[in-house]
């Protein structure tokens, strides 16, 4: 548990540690590196980096090993050229170079789901959809997305605190929703690359540590997800369900975020008209 939660609470260390992980998972010939030589590891050597980058090899040593702070934003932008790195990579990688003053880990208060946005929800009567907090907590669901996503669980647990349930714990703790998902492999790689973006921009807040915590001591499969620094927002695309009352379900999803900008952000299903998952969608809210 110690090292999860330094992972998401060490921007400094958690710097080093993805700048080591891209370099391992860029080829030479994708990075333009003319080989030569006996290679040890398929990734970028740090020598090639530093090469590409336009920066010292003392220097990247020193970032790679957590010993320096504060890299400027021409050498991040110089780092995310050379590392190939995507959008979401590279605001993570900013995120991690220029963390906010280190405090004191907190406990947050319980988030809430403001009614506004429970109004809406729960208007979606033929479209399921979810509330969800920072974090992957549930806040709300309407009647067809609780009967899609967790029909086994009580249809008031995300009002309470205490009980409610987190959409990426049950993807790796629960069975069910381990069943519900026809491609689990891909579900949790998306999930744990999110958590992992999330985690930057909340270093210090308590509720996560412990959440990641938690996961990498129950399930394997996320420790090991985990260690793959892999970074990557989802706001849409398609899922592919197999539920146990109607069958396999291929539903496009959308994240919408609140303006309020606190991380709550509606998460909706739909299927295309006429398509075969949407008549097993109006099976499912007949029951």
């Amino acid at each position: 548990m110690e090292s999860s939660l330094r992972a998401a609470g060490s921007p400094v260390t958690e710097l080093g540690e993805f700048l080591r992980s891209r370099r391992d998972a860029l080829s030479p010939v994708d990075a333009g590196v003319r080989g030569y030589g006996r290679r040890r590891v398929p990734g970028l050597r740090r020598e090639e980096l530093a090469q590409l980058a336009g920066v010292s090899v003392t220097y990247l040593t020193r970032l790679e090993q957590g010993q320096s702070q504060n890299a400027s934003d021409a050498v991040i932008d110089a780092l995310a050229r050379a590392l190939q790195l995507d959008g979401d990579e590279r605001a993570h990688l900013l995120a991690l170079a220029h963390p906010a003053p280190a405090r004191p880990r907190r406990a947050t208060r319980p988030e809430a789901a403001r009614a506004g946005a429970q109004q809406l929800l729960h208007s979606m009567t033929e479209t399921p959809a979810l509330l969800l907090g920072r974090f992957n907590d549930i806040l709300a669901w309407n009647r067809l997305g609780h009967l899609l996503l967790a029909g086994h669980l009580d249809f008031a647990a995300p009002a309470r605190a205490t009980l409610r349930p987190n959409q990426i714990r049950l993807l790796f703790l629960d069975s069910h929703t381990r069943e519900l998902h026809r491609d689990w492999a891909t579900e949790t790689a998306l999930a744990v690359s999110s958590i992992r973006f999330v985690a930057a921009q909340f270093p210090d807040d308590r509720r996560l540590a412990e959440l990641i915590g938690e996961l990498s001591l129950k399930s394997p499969e996320f420790a090991s997800l985990w260690a793959k620094h892999a970074v990557k927002l989802c706001t849409s695309g398609t899922k592919a369900f197999h539920h146990p009352h109607v069958s396999d379900l291929d539903l496009d999803y959308e994240v919408l975020h609140l303006p309020e900008g606190n991380g709550q952000r509606l998460l909706t299903y739909t299927a295309p008209a006429g398509s075969a998952s949407s008549a097993g969608l109006r099976l499912l809210a007949s029951r």
